[in-house]
């Protein structure tokens, strides 16, 4: 799926091309006038929209079909050009099934973690857990560039004026607290993953030791044995995913969830890019200020109600 990270009147357009729609289409569409969407259009890369129209433009971009995500890649690369900001937004392998759906509101991929027992901690203790939704990855740069467009919320201190950078689009986000966090849950209409949930959906119904199995292997996932020096694409480590299909359990960012450990820390499951494999093991306890931001700490979100996308 292509994603535009900065809309301009050049975008705008080519995007309504790609659509087939006219400018009276597309201004329904984003409740503007007509003649704002040709003043846009005829003003090109030298006209800035409002966030809350990048916001509405990046649902309709999000929403349409296959045939215009790649007529709009076209449109904006053809003749060799290069320039313009559009990159793929990452997707499992095609082989999803009924435990699958798009969220309404972020468009994120959710699997279904099915309700029963697992085993839990290092004493693999066998535990229940209901029925819960999770997200296949982490969130990116570009799912919470969304919502800082759509509500305003303050951007990750590392982005250059507000500004997620092109190459972090299909990161995890980096640089939030756990308020962060849940302001973005909050937003999607999901809630963080409780501990418990995280680990479930990490070892799957067998209690595996790693999302993959039993091996100890580094080469799995994004840790500091791993030499990567940074976070890689949500999608890179497809051999490393869990039993539920979710990606990125082990390594790349510690992900947040919503067990309180103290009144004022949180717990932080599946390790980093900074941290050694064995820090990653799902079973492990972690947990910090609910205050703390760090270049290795992320989320991911969850829903206990069937989303419907």
């Amino acid at each position: 799926m292509a994603i535009v990270p900065e809309w301009s009147g050049v975008e705008l357009r080519a995007f309504r091309v790609a659509a087939r729609w006219s400018q009276a289409d597309l201004a329904a569409r984003l409740e503007v006038s007509e003649r704002g969407i040709a003043k846009a259009e005829a003003a090109g890369s030298g006209h800035s929209l409002r966030p809350i129209t990048q916001a509405m433009l990046d649902n309709l971009l999000r929403q349409a079909p296959s045939d215009v995500h790649a007529r709009l890649v076209n449109l904006l690369t053809r003749d060799g050009e290069t320039t313009y900001p559009v990159v793929a937004d990452p997707e499992p392998d095609p082989v999803l099934g009924d435990h699958f759906v798009k969220h309404p509101r972020d468009g994120k991929l959710m699997v279904e973690v099915t309700a029963g027992i697992y085993l839990a901690g290092l004493e693999d203790e066998p535990r229940w857990e209901d029925t819960f939704w999770l997200d296949v990855h982490p969130v990116t740069g570009s799912d919470y560039a969304r919502f800082v467009a759509a509500t305003g919320h303050r951007a990750p201190e590392h982005w250059p004026d507000g500004r997620c950078p092109l190459d972090l689009y299909t990161h995890p986000v980096a640089q939030v607290t756990w308020n962060d966090a849940c302001a973005y849950a909050d937003w999607a209409g999901k809630i963080l993953p409780t501990a418990a949930q995280w680990e479930k959906a990490a070892r799957g119904p067998n209690g595996n030791i790693w999302p993959w199995g039993n091996e100890h292997t580094a080469a799995k996932c994004n840790v500091k044995e791993t030499g990567l020096g940074t976070t890689s694409k949500v999608s890179r480590f497809q051999s490393g995913i869990s039993p539920f299909y979710a990606y990125d359990m082990v390594g790349n960012v510690w992900e947040w969830t919503q067990t309180a450990a103290t009144p004022r820390r949180r717990e932080l499951k599946g390790g980093a890019w900074t941290s050694p494999l064995f820090t990653g093991r799902p079973s492990a306890f972690n947990d910090a200020d609910a205050t703390m931001h760090d270049n290795d700490t992320g989320f991911r979100c969850a829903t206990v109600t069937p989303p419907s996308g």
